[in-house]
C-alpha cells in the first residue's frame, strides 16, 4: 500500500517534472531505447559551473579548515586551470588523472579538466604504485595531478613515461593553483555537448581488476539533475509542512571524492543548490558533531558506520546536531536498530538510505525518512524521474513481483563503456539497456527494492543457499557489532561452510561461543557461521567504501587451511 509520503513525493514530482513544472522531462533515443531526461539541464559540465558559480557567485562554496572560499572564486581558478590546459596542448578527450586526497585543489583540477574538454579520471587516492600504475596503464592518461604523498607513489613506479604536477593541497587554493597557473593564456575553450566524455570512475575491483567505467557529460549532468529533482521535491513537503529551510544548504564532505557518492550527489549537486561543502580531511565522529554545530551542516552522507559513531558517541548530547535534515547513507545496509535511533536521538535528523552504482552515476533507489523506518531493509523505490528499476532473469527478462533475480538500472544516467574493454561492457548490459549490478533481489508489492545478495556471493552449504548478507545482518542485530563480512569457507564433507570476520564496537568483545549463542536464536542454525574470527582493526574497504570481501575472504580461507594443516600434523 502506498504511504502518505510516497503519494506526496509522487505529487510533488509530477509538479516539478510536469510540462508548466521547472524541470520538465522529455526524452532522447539511445541505442533504439527512448530514455527520459530532464530538459532544463544543462548539456555539458562548462555551461553547468559557469551558470550556477555565476548565480551562487558570492556565496560560501567550500570550508576547508580556515579557507573559506565562494563559488566564484573556486571557478575563477578553475578556469585558468582549463585555459593553461589548452593552451598548453590538450585536445578534447585526452585522459587526465587526479591522485589527491580531498582538497579545494582537486574540485578546482575536475572542475578545470571537464571545463578543458579532458576526461578526469578519478584516481583512487587509497591505492598504492602498483595499482596507481594499472590504473594509469588501463585508461593511458596523459598527465596526472597528485598531492604530494600520492606523486611519492607515482615517482617509485618504473616506467611511467608521462607528466605528473604536484600539487602542494595543503597550500590556500590560489598558491597551490599557482603551479600551474601562473601564467595561464586567454584561449578559447572548447564547445562540448552531452556526447562528449566527462569522467573515467573505476570500480571497486571486487571480482578483480578495478575498470574504468567512462561516462559522458549528459550521463554526469542528468544523475545530478535526478538528485536535484528530488530534493526539490522534499523542500516542497518541508515548505508545505510549514518547515522552510533557514539560511544557506550545508554538508559535510566525509566520504573520498574519487566515490561516485561525493562527486554526484554532494560535490556537483551543491553547484545548484548554492550549497556549503565542508571538507574534512580525516573522518572523526567528535569533530564531525563539531563541524554541524559550526557550520549549521543541513544534510549528512557517509557509509552507515558513520551516523552509527555519532549516534553512540558518549559526547554527542554535548552538541546541537538540530540542523541536520536529513542522515544519509550508502554503500552497506544499516541494522533495523540503527534505523530507529536515529530518527528518535539525532536530535531531528531522519534516516536517508541511497543505492547507486558506480556505473549508474549513483543513481538507482532511496528510501527516505518515514519510508525508511515502515521498510528499514530495504533501498527504497527507483529514483524518479529518470530511473527505471528491473529484477531480471538469467536471461535479461523480468521476473514476477516478489521473485528474486539480478537487479537491473536503466536510464540516461548509465555509464557509456568500460573503457577499452568491449567484451566487460557487453557482459554488462542487456539488449534493452539495463545495466546488470551483480545484486540479487526482489521488489515488494510497493515497488520497495530488497537487496539479499551479491550474484557470486552465495554460500551453498550441502545443497542449502545461504545468503552471506542476511548472516550479516543477523550478526550486524547484536548492539557489540560494529562490522562484519561473511564468506563461505571450504568444507570437505557439506562443500562449503560459512564462516565471518567481526569487529567489535571499542570496549566489546565476544567469544565465538557467545556470538553464535545470539545467531542460533535469530537465524536457522546451517546458517550460523562455523568459524568466526575477531578483528581488532577495521575491516578492510574499496575505493567505493564497500567492505573487500574478496580479500578477506582470500585471507581467512587460507588461515583456515593452515589451522587445519596444522590439526593434522
Amino acid at each position: 500500500m502506498r504511504t502518505e509520503l510516497d503519494r506526496r513525493m509522487d505529487e510533488g514530482l509530477a509538479m516539478f517534472t510536469g510540462e508548466a513544472g521547472p524541470l520538465p522531462l522529455g526524452s532522447i533515443t539511445l541505442d533504439g531505447i527512448d530514455l527520459p531526461m530532464i530538459m532544463a539541464a544543462p548539456p555539458a559540465l562548462p555551461h553547468y559551473f559557469a551558470h550556477y558559480a555565476a548565480e551562487h557567485k558570492d556565496k560560501t562554496f567550500l570550508v576547508a579548515g580556515d579557507e573559506r572560499l565562494t563559488f566564484a572564486a573556486v571557478y575563477a581558478e578553475a578556469e585558468k586551470v582549463a585555459r593553461t590546459l589548452v593552451g598548453e596542448g590538450l585536445i578534447k578527450g585526452e585522459r587526465v588523472g587526479i591522485a589527491m586526497r580531498n582538497s579545494p585543489s582537486w574540485i578546482t583540477l575536475y572542475m578545470g579538466i571537464t571545463m578543458a574538454g579532458g576526461i578526469a579520471c578519478l584516481l583512487n587516492g587509497w591505492w598504492q604504485s602498483e595499482e596507481l600504475a594499472e590504473a594509469i596503464r588501463d585508461v593511458d592518461c596523459t598527465l596526472v595531478f597528485a598531492d604530494p604523498p600520492r606523486a611519492k607513489r607515482l615517482a617509485a613506479i618504473e616506467g611511467l613515461a608521462l607528466p605528473v604536477v604536484e600539487i602542494d593541497d595543503l597550500q590556500p587554493l590560489a598558491k597551490a593553483m599557482a603551479t600551474i597557473t601562473h601564467s595561464w593564456p586567454r584561449v578559447p575553450l572548447p564547445v562540448l555537448s552531452g556526447d562528449d566524455h566527462a569522467t573515467i570512475l573505476f570500480t571497486s575491483g571486487s571480482t578483480g581488476q578495478s575498470k574504468g567505467a567512462l561516462s559522458d557529460h549528459r550521463a554526469v549532468l542528468q544523475a545530478v539533475f535526478n538528485y536535484l529533482t528530488q530534493a526539490l521535491v522534499m523542500l516542497g513537503i518541508a515548505t508545505a509542512d510549514g518547515n522552510p529551510p533557514e539560511g544557506q544548504p550545508a554538508t559535510l564532505l566525509t566520504v573520498p571524492l574519487f566515490h561516485v557518492t561525493a562527486e554526484v550527489p554532494v560535490f556537483l549537486q551543491s553547484f545548484a543548490m548554492g550549497r556549503k561543502l565542508v571538507l574534512m580531511p580525516k573522518w572523526d565522529a567528535e569533530e564531525a558533531m563539531r563541524l554541524i554545530e559550526a557550520e549549521g551542516i543541513t544534510y549528512f552522507v557517509g557509509v552507515p558506520l558513520m551516523s552509527f559513531e555519532i549516534l553512540t558517541h558518549p559526547n554527542r548530547p554535548k552538541y546541537d546536531l538540530s540542523t541536520v535534515t536529513d542522515f544519509a547513507a550508502g554503500g552497506a545496509p544499516r541494522p533495523v536498530e540503527h534505523v530507529r535511533r536515529i530518527k528518535e536521538e539525532m536530535g531531528g535528523g531522519a534516516p536517508l538510505l541511497g543505492y547507486g552504482l558506480t556505473e549508474t552515476n549513483g543513481v538507482g533507489c532511496g528510501n527516505w525518512r518515514d519510508n525508511y523506518l515502515a521498510k528499514p531493509n530495504s533501498t527504497g523505490r527507483a529514483s524518479a524521474p529518470l530511473v527505471d528499476l528491473a529484477i531480471l532473469d538469467g536471461n535479461g527478462r523480468p521476473v514476477a513481483q516478489g521473485v528474486r533475480g539480478e537487479i537491473g538500472i536503466r536510464s540516461v544516467c548509465n555509464f557509456r563503456e568500460y573503457w577499452n574493454r568491449p567484451e566487460a561492457t557487453a557482459a554488462a548490459f542487456t539488449v534493452d539497456r539495463y545495466f546488470l549490478t551483480g545484486d540479487i533481489g526482489y521488489l515488494d508489492e510497493d515497488g520497495y527494492l530488497f537487496i539479499v545478495d551479491r550474484k557470486k556471493d552465495i554460500i551453498i552449504r550441502g545443497g542449502e543457499n545461504i545468503s552471506c548478507q542476511e548472516v550479516e545482518a543477523a550478526i550486524y542485530a547484536h548492539p557489540a557489532v560494529a562490522e562484519v563480512a561473511v564468506f563461505g569457507l571450504p568444507d570437505e564433507r557439506l562443500g562449503e561452510v560459512p564462516g565471518a570476520v567481526v569487529k567489535y564496537r571499542d570496549g566489546e568483545a565476544l567469544t565465538q561461543e557467545q556470538l553464535c549463542a545470539y545467531l542460533y536464536a535469530h537465524i536457522a542454525a546451517f546458517k550460523v557461521p562455523q568459524r568466526i574470527w575477531s578483528s581488532t582493526e577495521p575491516l578492510p574497504r574499496l575505493g567505493t567504501e564497500k567492505i573487500d570481501k574478496v580479500a578477506l575472504r582470500a585471507t581467512y580461507r587460507a588461515i583456515a587451511e593452515e589451522e587445519a594443516r596444522q590439526a593434522q600434523a
